[in-house]
């Protein structure tokens, strides 16, 4: 990844529905602990091997360092998010709309690309999504994994650019 800034254009309602994601997402990684039988953390921490008892004791060893990095980066898009994401109290103001740009430090960058496509994988999993031909582009409850999907493929294509 280049050492340079990317710069993020969302609306402030984009941004605002980005961030309670990223919350919900914090929750649900903060829940984990008291519920490790979730089908969406399992996709957040797969098995390193396939035997199943080797499987179970790495997960034992890791899961718990790797969702604190989740949460860790869930933190950083949210910080980095910052007032864009603030709704007006009068929700059809047209500010709603406005283009927010939001600054991403390599870091910051790393952290949107991978809390984006763990959200995604939790979403794949709540709604049953195992492989392609399982998701319907025409189903309204897509949309939010979709939009995701949108933004995580030009966010690598940003952060691609040489």
């Amino acid at each position: 990844m280049n050492a340079r800034i990317v710069v993020l254009e969302l609306s402030r309602i984009e941004a605002a529905h980005l961030a309670r994601l990223v919350v919900q997402f914090g929750d649900l990684l903060q829940d984990s602990i008291a519920d490790d039988e979730d089908p969406a953390i399992a996709r957040l921490v797969p098995a390193a091997y396939v035997d199943e008892e080797a499987a179970r004791e790495f997960r034992r060893l890791t899961e718990a360092d790797l969702l604190d990095r989740r949460r860790d980066d869930a933190e950083r898009v949210l910080a980095s998010l910052g007032d864009s994401a603030a709704l007006p109290e009068d929700l059809d103001d047209p500010a709603l709309l406005e283009q927010a740009q939001v600054r991403l430090d390599p870091l910051t960058a790393r952290a949107w690309l991978r809390t984006l496509a763990a959200i995604r994988l939790v979403l794949a999993s709540r709604l049953g999504i195992e492989v392609a031909e399982d998701h319907d582009p025409d189903d309204p409850r897509f949309g939010i994994y979709d939009w995701l999907g949108y933004r995580l493929d030009g966010l690598v294509a940003a952060v691609d650019i040489d």
